[in-house]
């Protein structure tokens, strides 16, 4: 887990960015960034390639050898991948503002904010043939595609779920409240010390979410676009929860690891962590709470300062591959932004992307950096920079 001092460091290295946003961390100035300048097709690559990714994204068979779309991008292009893992949005953009990287796959609550700092730069999808066939419902999403101009290419995406043990819920859980309010369980025993929570600010849209259902006098009708009195309510449901929490996750790895040994059995996670106790023969499964769920939807983004564009624009145009857009859902648990890869893919099945949920998209919330200027208040909403630290402070018992 981070300490307060890596998470103060995390928050200084995000202000630049932030601030780019506007005074009032509105919509992001593109004004003065060049568009797209791919290198020229004849361009020799350049032999590397490092790629910023959450875990779990990037596999190349160490873990299992049926799971593997590096080994041959490597063989046909010469370019050797480099990988480096975040366990959260605000760590992604630290490493991008860090440098070294080439690409990063980043989730909406971070996307914006690259593009903001000028730290992706404008992406030329004529030289990416097969974006045509990328979901027409992510082509041109707002959190990679400004003003007109795309900033990255889609990836993958999927819902934060509700990941439980069956021995303890024998009957499914339908509500967040079991990470969110003090109850005891169907076991008999309280929730306390037993449940975790993210460790990001994003997550306090999944408060929001949940009041959204249970307090409807809120008003709340984005859990992105709080006015300050809704927000002070989801901060008061966080804090509540602080006193219930086992820990804050961010390590996908480390979060599995409670489940099967620190007695955890309830959490907001991802399918991936789901499918790797499932298949370690874990009694764990998943629910979409009747509250919804919030999500991601990732982009495939090019640092403004990569120094391997030719092998970057080759991993991208490979990215969308079916195949390994299919591989790729059926090992993480997510949903490919190409339908083509629902087809056909041994590994996902044929029937993987309807039980992973393709047709759930629209009851998606998906990740988004909250700003000011919004269109549910207009006095205004509670920008991140506030989530941030106001989180960071729930987490560490203030």
């Amino acid at each position: 887990m981070l300490t307060q001092a890596h998470r103060l460091a995390l928050f200084l290295s995000l202000i630049v960015p932030l601030a780019a946003c506007g005074k009032d961390g509105g919509k992001a100035d593109t004004k003065e960034t060049p568009k797209a300048a791919p290198p020229p097709a004849d361009a020799p690559a350049e032999g590397s390639l490092t790629i910023l990714a959450w875990p779990g994204y990037i596999e190349r068979g160490q873990t299992d050898a049926k799971y593997d779309w590096v080994t041959e991008f490597e063989k046909k292009t010469g370019c050797k991948v480099n990988v480096k893992t975040a366990g959260s949005s605000d760590e992604m953009v630290a490493l991008m503002n860090q440098g070294g990287i080439d690409l990063v796959t980043a989730s909406g609550d971070a996307s914006l904010r690259l593009v903001a700092g000028k730290k992706v730069q404008p992406v030329d999808i004529t030289k990416i043939p097969s974006y045509a066939t990328v979901d027409e419902r992510l082509q041109n999403a707002p959190w990679h595609t400004v003003d007109g101009v795309h900033y990255g290419v889609p990836y993958q995406w999927g819902p934060n779920v509700l990941m439980y043990n069956t021995q303890v819920f024998t009957t499914p859980p339908d509500s967040w409240a079991v990470v969110f309010e003090p109850m005891d369980l169907s076991d008999g025993k309280p929730n306390k010390g037993r449940v975790q929570a993210f460790d990001g600010p994003i997550y306090i849209a999944d408060a929001a979410l949940y009041l959204m259902g249970k307090r409807p006098e809120l008003g709340i009708k984005d859990p992105y676009e709080l006015s300050q009195a809704q927000y002070d309510e989801a901060l008061a449901l966080l804090r509540q929860q602080k006193t219930l929490t086992h820990r804050y996750w961010h390590d996908a790895t480390l979060q599995t690891q409670d489940f099967t040994n620190e007695g955890v059995v309830a959490s907001s996670s991802w399918p991936f962590q789901v499918n790797t106790l499932v298949a370690s023969n874990q009694p764990i499964a998943y629910v979409i709470p009747k509250e919804g769920a919030t999500g991601w939807a990732d982009t495939t983004m090019l640092h403004a300062d990569a120094e391997h564009p030719v092998c970057a624009y080759a991993w991208m145009e490979w990215s969308l591959a079916p195949k390994v857009q299919g591989d790729l859902a059926a090992w993480f648990g997510s949903l490919p932004a190409v339908p083509k890869a629902c087809e056909g893919n041994e590994l996902l099945g044929p029937d993987g992307c309807k039980k992973q949920g393709f047709e759930k998209f629209d009851e998606i919330r998906f990740w988004r950096t909250p700003v000011k200027t919004c269109a549910s208040h207009p006095d205004g909403c509670v920008p991140y920079a506030t989530w941030s630290t106001d989180y960071i402070a729930i987490m560490g018992g203030n």
